[in-house]
């Protein structure tokens, strides 16, 4: 059955609807959508946000940290009276005041091999706003095994990515087939991160998010889109399924998902 569209709704979302690519029949699918924003900090946060304001219907947060006072320069969704609350909480209360037409379901814990199946199987697209190898290469492969489009993000110090990971058309694995060795690549704890950064490329997330969504634009699949924030200046790295990928390549070795993601990748998860 169809839905139609209220006069307030109608009202909040009127410059969308106004646009040819999008119109009413495009809000309603962005009613519709479903999607699991993987942290609650720099990143997941800026995304949730403006996923929130464009009207997705159902955003899923997982996080099972708690807001930091080192958090508030970057992670938008918290501010100074939620210091020492979970994330998720502090989250969805502040998507609540931007938009009530969101359901929030929050995830106050961490994702693991033995809860990511069955936690994604119910939303249709996948934000990567981790900062740490573990969960990064254990959504991977479960987006790859559950044909789950996945929009992936990192940011570090002054430089962030960004790129659409898509069923049979290649994954993490395909860039990096394998984590570096542990302590060749800082966390933001250890080499910082300009607060701003997070921001950008959360937004270029969302951005995806809602193309993907709504079937509009060119998408960044197959492209690495690169911000340096001192050069002020983008450029992108076109990439490509691998064949020989360990996880969607044409003779996978990888058909399950692993049972030591974090003594592989030798960090703790967490999120910008």
């Amino acid at each position: 059955m169809e839905v139609s569209l209220t006069e307030e709704q109608i009202e909040r979302y009127s410059r969308q609807i106004v646009l040819p690519q999008i119109g009413g029949k495009g809000q309603k699918q962005l009613l519709k959508a479903k999607v699991f924003v993987v942290g609650a900090g720099g990143l997941g946060s800026i995304a949730a946000m403006y996923l929130a304001a464009a009207g997705v219907g159902k955003l899923g947060i997982i996080d099972f940290d708690r807001v930091d006072l080192s958090n508030l320069h970057r992670q938008l969704l918290h501010h100074t009276h939620d210091i020492g609350r979970q994330k998720v909480v502090s989250a969805a209360e502040a998507i609540a005041d931007i938009n009530t037409d969101v359901e929030v379901v929050p995830y106050p814990y961490q994702l693991t091999t033995d809860n990511i199946m069955d936690i994604i199987a119910d939303y249709d697209v996948i934000v990567d706003g981790t900062d740490n190898f573990p969960t990064r290469y254990l959504m991977n492969d479960a987006c790859v095994l559950a044909r789950k489009p996945n929009v992936h993000g990192s940011v570090l110090s002054f430089e962030g990515t960004v790129t659409l990971f898509l069923p049979d058309n290649g994954c993490y694995r395909c860039l990096f087939p394998t984590p570096p060795p542990p302590g060749v690549v800082p966390t933001c704890a250890e080499a910082g991160v300009l607060g701003i950064l997070p921001g950008i490329i959360g937004l270029i997330q969302a951005t995806e998010t809602i193309k993907f969504i709504l079937g509009i634009g060119h998408s960044l699949a197959g492209r690495l889109l690169v911000f340096d924030a001192l050069a002020m200046e983008f450029h992108e790295l076109k990439w490509r399924r691998n064949p020989a990928c360990p996880v969607c390549g044409d003779n996978p070795t990888i058909t399950q998902l692993l049972t030591n993601y974090e003594y592989t990748c030798a960090v703790p998860i967490s999120s910008h």
